[in-house]
């Protein structure tokens, strides 16, 4: 059975914190961008597609390696 691709969660501290997609292949390009509003959450998923996510502004993660914040 294949193991199911990772979830990380985002929250955002403040207003305008961006989360930027970027993709798998021998050039790696931007391929989804979100804009949260502080105390806003969002559930993103490396796929096939995706092997790397930014986050920009401050914000806290949490991955099944642990939690942490950006911009302290």
């Amino acid at each position: 059975m294949a193991q199911s691709p990772e979830y990380i969660v985002i929250k955002a501290r403040e207003n305008g914190v961006n989360v930027i997609g970027l993709t798998r292949g021998s050039d790696t390009r931007f391929h989804h961008s979100e804009k949260l509003d502080k105390d806003e959450v969002m559930i993103a998923q490396f796929t096939e597609h995706t092997s790397a996510i930014k986050v920009r502004g401050k914000a806290t993660i949490q991955t099944s390696h642990g939690e942490m914040n950006t911009n302290d």
